[in-house]
């Protein structure tokens, strides 16, 4: 019988939810500049779903989220060490199908799932130090404003209003609200908040153009809440603070919403990872290219 991978995924992170637990909020302390799992020997970040199921696997209580895999183990003239398991990771190829058997150009691209194993570098012995060595950590005030979160904010060219009563986005005057930095709980509450809302910005129209006209309550209110959700806890992870769950209650939405669609979490994942890649591209051009 053929596996449908989509329903596995699906399956688990119902699982988590069910069990009151958000699988996209990091289960050990950050360490700035180094929470994104990445592939250990090419330092190239996992992204979309990848991230969240890397992060489960960190709950076995590795030291860092690098990971590599069987093959490269051995070809950096280690091994993974028997017994251990690897964690499942997922990618989108496109075949190329033929339509028509007498017309050879009839042809369409349809995309496929496929699956790979990787292993964290803590199952694996004998890997040379230069793959062991992650991002240097960098020292933060976890009470006081972060000044490279903050460069960040500021590069995007976000309107974000601080001293309201509340935090939201505004999709008609296209701003943010938030309340100031000293009514939230230190910097981690306060980052993940401003970051939440900078991920439902990237929405707009003149942006990603995701559809934010949907009532409160609906599945596709819930959909947008968990794209924000898990753009919010990419960055935070970038960043280096603590993610929370600050949308409990939309939990039970979620998961009647993944229950409808096995690839619904696919998809929030994909469209947060595309939320944090135009951030990330808006932080780093000139203002001359914003201009053009």
């Amino acid at each position: 019988m053929k596996r449908d991978l989509y329903a596995e995924v699906s399956a688990r992170i119902i699982a988590e939810l069910e069990a009151g637990a958000a699988p996209w909020i990091k289960p050990w302390s950050a360490t700035p500049g180094a929470n994104t799992p990445c592939n250990a020997v090419t330092n190239r970040p996992y992204s979309g779903c990848n991230v969240v199921l890397l992060w489960m696997a960190q709950a076995a209580g590795y030291r860092t989220p690098r990971f590599l895999t069987f093959k490269q183990a051995l070809e950096l003239g280690g091994h993974v060490r028997k017994g251990e398991r690897g964690t499942k990771v997922y990618f989108v190829k496109q075949l190329q199908i033929q339509e028509d058997a007498e017309d050879d150009s009839a042809t369409r691209l349809v995309p496929m799932m496929r699956e790979y194993a990787v292993f964290n570098i803590d199952q694996c012995d004998g890997l040379p130090d230069s793959v062991r060595a992650g991002k240097p950590s960098r020292v933060r005030n976890p009470d006081h404003r972060d000044d490279t979160a903050d460069e960040f904010l500021h590069s995007t060219r976000a309107d974000i209003r601080e001293g309201h009563g509340e935090a939201y986005y505004v999709p008609s005057r296209d701003f943010i609200s938030m309340p100031a930095f000293e009514a939230f709980n230190g910097a981690d509450h306060f980052y993940g908040t401003v970051f939440h809302e900078l991920s439902h910005w990237t929405a707009h129209k003149s942006r990603l153009d995701r559809d934010l006209k949907n009532r409160f309550g609906s599945r596709n209110y819930a959909a947008e809440e968990l794209i924000a959700e898990l753009g919010a806890a990419f960055l935070c992870a970038e960043f280096g603070f603590d993610g929370d769950l600050r949308h409990a209650g939309y939990i039970a939405t979620w998961i009647d919403f993944l229950k409808a669609d096995k690839r619904a979490f696919f998809t929030a994942c994909s469209q947060a990872s595309r939320a944090t890649d135009y951030l990330r591209g808006m932080a780093l051009a000139e203002p001359a290219d914003l201009a053009a």
